[in-house]
């Protein structure tokens, strides 16, 4: 229900530590995938839940995975690791990563559930829509994701050349919408020789204000603070250790809407902390954009148990407390996870990529498929 508070998101852009980690972990994902080729078979039986820890110039990969002996094989993890650092921008030579290849084979026991269609996993999955912007996300978490979209941007076109990869930004907002406060980390290269810290960051502080505050808010906030502490030249997995998993909020949809599942990146659409919460998302955007009981918001909460079908709890709620379960049910059908895979073609991804979802949010783009309403 809308309340009159204040509000606040923050974001992280594919330079971040952990967002490293998670964009490798789906990297994995989609080569496995691709390696399966038109056997469909070969494709439904893939089972992952990749996990990684980078610090500095060192990448573990770890989990489990279930995979024809062929794919296991030829599956080339570092190779893969050190595309991502590349295209990241960590460094010009990929090779400096070390990495660390310690993926192991699922458990029998928990493959029996999963191959008769049953979820790969108990768990509560959230899923949320609002009609306030036109991604049907929070206001403040798509203001904070515009920032370091606006980052990146102005870092791989080279208009800002002083920037680097990894950032942060958090938006504070009032009841109306109107942004109150920013908070960015920017990293960026070392001053110049001759140049003070102090001059540096001014002219750093100006720049953000004038092509990225400028640009993707609807007005000027009251307080903006950028990189808090001085100078960020330090970034990466050099600055701070990553972990996959460890910006679900983010993922998500920021701190206005509970988190419901584990984590998404490195796991098959089996694992129903990924397929359901995409679903559960699908549902909530649907409810919002076809009104459902004047729908302006909507919260849907998917609940299952592992290796059953069907879900052990459906909730789909409006803003103003109505119960719109019964129409969903009517509507979508069948919510198992295989239906839910079919339907989405989680095993097949075209247009798009696992490893796309692995930075700037899971929702609000219109190339992943449950954001499709129809």
């Amino acid at each position: 229900m809308h309340t009159r508070i204040k509000r606040t998101a923050e974001h992280v852009s594919e330079g971040h530590p952990d967002k490293f980690c998670d964009q490798v972990a789906d990297r994995i994902l989609d080569e496995v995938l691709t390696l399966t080729g038109d056997n469909a078979a070969e494709r439904d039986s893939v089972r992952t839940a990749i996990e990684c820890l980078a610090k500095d110039k060192l990448l573990i990969v770890s989990g489990e995975v279930k995979l024809p002996d062929h794919i296991r094989g030829r599956l080339p993890v570092v190779d893969l690791a050190r595309e991502v650092w590349a295209r990241i921008g960590y460094g010009i030579d990929p090779e400096e990563l070390t990495v660390l290849d310690h993926v192991r084979s699922q458990t029998a026991d928990i493959a029996q559930g999963v191959d008769v269609g049953g979820a790969g996993d108990q768990g509560i999955m959230v899923g949320y829509a609002t009609d306030e912007t036109p991604e049907f996300l929070p206001s403040e978490y798509v203001y904070a994701r515009n920032i370091c979209l606006r980052l990146a941007e102005l870092r791989k076109t080279q208009k800002l050349p002083w920037l680097r990869s990894d950032c942060k930004s958090q938006v504070t907002i009032d009841a109306d919408g109107k942004v109150l406060s920013v908070v960015v980390a920017a990293q960026h290269v070392a001053p110049p020789e001759g140049v003070t810290d102090e001059d540096f960051l001014a002219q750093l502080r100006g720049d953000i204000l004038s092509h990225v505050i400028a640009e993707v808010l609807p007005n000027k906030p009251d307080r903006l603070v950028v990189n808090g502490t001085g100078t960020f030249v330090i970034g990466g997995p050099t600055g701070d250790a990553g972990v996959v998993g460890r910006k679900i909020v983010v993922d998500a949809y920021g701190p206005r809407v509970p988190v419901g599942g584990g984590a998404y990146s490195g796991k098959d659409p089996t694992k129903v902390d990924r397929s359901a919460a995409y679903f559960a998302r699908l549902i909530a955007k649907t409810v919002v954009a076809e009104k459902i009981e004047g729908a302006r918001e909507c919260t849907v909460k998917l609940a299952y148990a592992i290796g059953q079908p069907q879900p052990e709890m459906l909730t789909v709620v409006t803003e103003t407390g109505a119960d719109v379960s019964e129409w969903v049910k009517g509507k979508f059908g069948d919510l198992s996870p295989r239906n839910i895979i079919e339907r989405l073609r989680l095993r097949k991804p075209e247009g798009w990529s696992y490893l796309e979802t692995a930075a700037y949010g899971h929702y609000g783009r219109d190339i992943f498929p449950w954001e499709k309403v129809s």
